[in-house]
C-alpha cells in the first residue's frame, strides 16, 4: 500500500474548540484536533441516525469548511459528515512545516483519517480541494469509498482569463504587493469580488449570507498569515499543474479505484467547463453531473442537485 504518510503518525489528541468569530450553523459543531505538525480545526453535524458510513468534506482555495454547510445537511441521513479547515485556512492554523502544496495538504487529510482511524470515507473535495481528494484517493485507496469531485484543480493547458490572478498570487512577491495594492478595499468590496467569480449568478446569495460572508472575509484578513496561506497554496497548485510521470495529478485520477462523481459548472471562471469530458475518461468509474448556470462552488449553489447525484452515485453502486 502506498502512502503519503509517515509510519508511527496515528495518534490524535482532541483539544478545546477555538474561541474565534468563525460561523457555525445550528446544528453544527466545530472542534480541533492536534496531529504531529498541525492542528485541524474540523466541522461536524451528526447524523440522522447511528452507524452510518463516515465522510469527509475538503475545501478550494480561500475557502473554509464552511462552504459545505448547505450540502451537509442534505446528506446526514447517508453520511456522518465531517469537513475539515485544510492548514492555513478557515480555523486551522498554519503547519509547522510550512509545507502548503497539494501534496502537504494531502498528507494532512490522510494524517486525520488515520488517526481517527475514520476510513474509507466518501470522499469530497472542491477546486483545489479537488486535487487534494485526488491525491489522496490515488495514494490511498483503502481510505476513500466514493470520491466525488467539484470543479476539481486538475491540470489545464488553456488556463481560464479569470484565474490567471490566482496564478499570479503563486509568484513570490505578489501576494505582498497585491496586499498593499488593495489595502484600502472594504470587506465588502473583497467579498462582492469574490462571488463575482465563484458563482454562476451572485444574485443567488442571499442578504444574510452575503453579510456573513464579509464578517469572514474582515476575520481572515485579521490573520498574521492569510496572505502567506493563499500565495503558498496558489504555488502548490501551479507546482502540482507541472508535475509529470506517476505524481502528475492526471496521472493519479486514472489510478484511482472508488467510484467517482465529477460535477462541472457552466459558467465556472476558474476551472473550465470543458475538462468535463477530459475527466469523465480519466477516472475510471465515474459519473458527470454538469450545471449550466453553476460556477466555481456548486456545493454552495445547488447543493439539492449535488446531494441528488452523489445518492445516485450510492443507488448505482449498490449503496454505501
Amino acid at each position: 500500500m502506498s502512502s503519503t504518510e509517515l509510519p508511527g503518525h496515528r495518534a490524535a489528541t482532541a483539544v478545546a474548540p477555538t474561541v474565534s468569530a468563525v460561523r457555525v450553523a445550528e446544528g453544527e459543531g466545530l472542534r480541533s484536533v492536534a496531529l504531529p505538525g498541525l492542528t485541524l480545526t474540523v466541522r461536524s453535524r451528526p447524523p440522522q441516525r447511528t452507524g452510518l458510513p463516515p465522510a469527509l468534506y475538503v475545501h478550494g482555495l480561500g475557502g473554509s469548511s464552511q462552504n459545505w454547510s448547505a450540502l451537509m445537511p442534505l446528506l446526514q441521513d447517508l453520511v456522518d459528515g465531517e469537513a475539515v479547515d485544510l492548514p492555513g485556512f478557515g480555523d486551522s492554523p498554519p503547519p509547522d512545516d510550512g509545507n502548503y502544496s497539494v501534496t502537504g495538504h494531502a498528507r494532512a487529510v490522510i494524517r486525520f483519517l488515520d488517526a481517527g482511524e475514520r476510513g474509507p470515507v466518501h470522499l469530497f473535495g472542491n477546486s483545489l480541494g479537488g486535487a487534494v481528494a485526488t491525491r489522496v484517493a490515488a495514494v490511498r485507496p483503502d481510505l476513500v469509498r466514493t470520491l466525488t469531485l467539484i470543479s476539481p484543480a486538475l491540470p489545464e493547458i488553456r488556463v481560464q482569463w479569470p484565474a490567471v490572478p490566482t496564478g499570479l498570487l503563486a509568484v513570490p512577491g505578489v501576494a505582498t504587493l497585491f496586499a498593499r495594492m488593495t489595502r484600502d478595499w472594504t470587506a465588502e468590496e473583497r467579498t462582492r469580488g469574490v462571488m463575482a467569480l465563484c458563482y454562476g449568478d451572485p444574485a443567488r446569495v442571499s442578504e444574510s449570507g452575503f453579510r456573513e460572508a464579509v464578517a469572514e472575509m474582515e476575520r481572515r484578513l485579521e490573520l498574521p498569515y492569510f496572505w502567506d496561506a493563499m500565495a503558498r497554496s496558489a504555488r502548490g497548485i501551479v507546482d502540482a499543474y507541472t508535475l509529470g510521470g506517476q505524481h502528475g495529478l492526471w496521472r493519479q485520477a486514472e489510478r484511482v479505484l472508488a467510484p467517482t462523481q465529477l460535477v462541472y459548472g457552466g459558467r465556472d471562471q476558474l476551472v473550465s467547463y470543458r475538462m468535463a469530458r477530459r475527466a469523465s475518461a480519466a477516472f475510471r468509474d465515474s459519473r458527470l453531473l454538469t450545471l449550466p448556470d453553476a460556477g466555481h462552488v456548486a456545493m454552495m449553489e445547488y447543493p439539492e442537485a449535488v446531494a441528488q447525484a452523489f445518492r445516485e452515485l450510492l443507488d448505482e453502486r449498490g449503496g454505501s
